[in-house]
């Protein structure tokens, strides 16, 4: 039935159908979560023998990992994780397991000392570009600071770029943009190589503007691998290697809570943030970093070691996306992300996006709060939730998408319902 069209009592009696469905579902008391993108045991498991390669070698670098120094990390951990980001060595920090709290270093080295020799952060009403639907920890790092953010579309080969042309041109209280520039989080779009060069060709108002380059899943293909530019590169030749600072972990790729994280950047963002982790710390844990070192060796390694992790993952999204397509091809309430990596999809109900939710934590699946996906966690159509088919069994995402599929039903109705009176 195409409930878009159908008449009132059609659907109140489709209606009723669906919520005696709807009843059988929360009998079964399920307790299923596809809020996070968290891997699942089988993923974890691809990297247990990390944890046995190190036993009586100790030495790395000319130094014994288990005592301090090499503070931005050990050459061999540098050189791996540059590769995630697509700059040098030397350009590279290596930190402890998480790059969301690198993130929050660098928001926290401006607001005390200010960047490009501009004031303080902290002594300037400043705002934040949000790409959006986008990752919501990068809100919540905005909420806390007290950063204002600014909502720009997310087109199909990155953000709208004109939109961004005259907001940094014009206002020099904007002095960064969130990027997810491959598979992002969570419409799974890849930058263009279009956008990724006007990105680095910016000319923004303010001396101290930065693109927060979050490159989460640069290896997190599905199928065959996507490249996109070089954001350093195009930075070096449009005389902006002043702005560009990327991020990455190994989190989703050997074990989340137990990875290693990475910084690249340029010039004196480089020098500034050496500066500040001198102050917070001696060095970061070198075993673990070695551990990541043997076990992954280089960069090619890494992807083949991503194909397995693409092996457990593809048959999850496929189901999902076969489940929405039988389901909603032919009834336009509800449309969706065809993702080729990462870790998500992106769907956009009729308007019920907190109903939806409702419906489906009421019968036992918490999936990612509805808004989520946008600056204060308020999405100005109701409309979008993110979907995370990795950590459930197969068994369990099944159960799920038929809830979810007969949520997004029964909200679809109830909305068309009050609509029409």
């Amino acid at each position: 039935m195409n409930y878009l069209s159908a008449g009132a009592k059609e659907l109140k009696n489709e209606l009723e159908i669906l919520k005696k469905e709807y009843l059988d579902f929360k009998n079964k008391n399920l307790s299923l979560n596809m809020a996070r993108g968290k891997p699942s045991k089988k993923q974890l498991d691809l990297s247990k023998d990390m944890l046995k390669n190190i036993d009586d070698d100790f030495e790395f670098s000319g130094v014994d990992i288990r005592n301090y120094g090499l503070l931005e990390g050990l050459p061999e951990a540098r050189k791996l994780m540059a590769g995630l980001m697509g700059c040098q060595p030397e350009e590279t920090i290596v930190g402890g397991n998480s790059s969301l709290s690198l993130m929050h270093d660098v928001i926290t080295n401006f607001f005390i000392k200010g960047a490009n020799g501009c004031k303080p952060w902290s002594a300037q009403k400043i705002k934040f570009l949000c790409p959006c639907p986008g990752y919501d920890r990068h809100f919540q790092l905005c909420e806390f600071f007290g950063i204002d953010m600014i909502p720009i579309k997310l087109n199909h080969n990155g953000p709208d770029m004109e939109k961004i042309k005259e907001l940094t041109a014009n206002d020099d209280s904007i002095k960064a943009i969130w990027c997810v520039p491959k598979y992002a989080n969570p419409e799974g779009i890849v930058y263009s190589d279009e956008v990724i060069k006007k990105l680095a060709n910016l000319k923004p108002k303010a001396k101290d503007f930065k693109i927060l380059w979050d490159n989460a899943y640069s290896v997190h293909d599905l199928y065959d691998e996507i490249k996109i530019a070089n954001i350093f590169e195009e930075c070096k030749k449009a005389g902006n290697q002043n702005m560009p600072i990327a991020f990455c972990s190994t989190s989703k790729i050997t074990f989340a809570a137990g990875g290693i994280s990475a910084i690249g950047c340029l010039g004196q963002n480089f020098i500034d943030m050496k500066n500040y982790f001198s102050r917070k710390i001696v060095c970061f844990d070198k075993i673990n970093q070695a551990r990541h070192v043997k076990f992954l060796k280089n960069l090619e390694n890494i992807k083949l070691h991503m194909k397995k992790h693409a092996e457990i993952l593809r048959p999850k999204f496929e189901f999902i996306l076969k489940k929405f397509k039988e389901n909603f091809e032919n009834n336009k309430i509800l449309s969706w992300s065809n993702p080729k990596g990462g870790y998500f999809v992106s769907v956009y109900t009729h308007g019920s996006a907190k109903r939806v939710e409702a419906l489906c934590n009421e019968a036992g699946l918490v999936i990612t709060p509805a808004g989520a996906a946008y600056p204060y966690g308020k999405d100005p159509d109701d409309s979008n939730i993110r979907i995370a088919p990795s950590f459930p069994t197969l068994s369990e995402i099944e159960d799920a998408i038929n809830l979810f599929c007969l949520c997004v039903k029964i909200s679809s109705i109830e909305k068309i319902l009050e609509n029409s009176n």
